[in-house]
């Protein structure tokens, strides 16, 4: 396999893990919320924190690594207008995502007391989700933009 080769397929798999890792918490914390089951939102909440630990920070810090030494091999600036918009959406994304994971774990928390007093999540609870929901849009959003600016390449400017 040659370097830029491996390169792109290192590249497209992060692009995969941030956009499925996105996706499957996103799914989960949802349908565990919906429960109103303090036990079970922080189990889920719980493994989602795990979750954006392994595969998602990974990803993030990978992904501007791999991108860097992509462009540089096959001899792209980036100064390309799709670069720029690309790496500017990526902050964007980073704006939304590092928020939700201390979102995530101050759920999780919140949940695990609920849980083991009996109760249901607190009104505390309830509002860092609608904030951690409302992250998820322009966040996934973004990322989704940034795939179509990869496998686009538009000259923008």
């Amino acid at each position: 396999m040659d370097w830029i080769l491996l390169l792109r397929w290192l590249h497209v798999l992060g692009a995969t893990v941030l956009i499925g890792t996105g996706a499957g918490i996103a799914f989960f914390m949802l349908i565990a919320h919906r429960t109103g089951d303090a036990k079970i939102i922080a189990h889920v909440a719980g493994t989602v924190v795990i979750a954006d630990a392994l595969f998602t920070a990974t990803a993030v810090v990978m992904q501007p690594v791999t991108g860097a030494l992509l462009a540089w091999s096959i001899g792209w600036p980036l100064s390309e207008s799709w670069i720029v918009a690309s790496l500017t959406l990526y902050v964007v994304t980073g704006l939304f995502w590092l928020p939700v994971v201390v979102i995530q774990i101050r759920m999780r928390d919140l949940a695990r007391e609920s849980a083991i007093k009996g109760a249901p999540p607190p009104a505390a609870y309830h509002r860092l989700f609608r904030i951690w929901f409302a992250c998820g849009f322009p966040a996934f959003g973004a990322v989704l933009a940034i795939v179509w600016l990869m496998l686009e390449r538009p000259a923008l400017w």
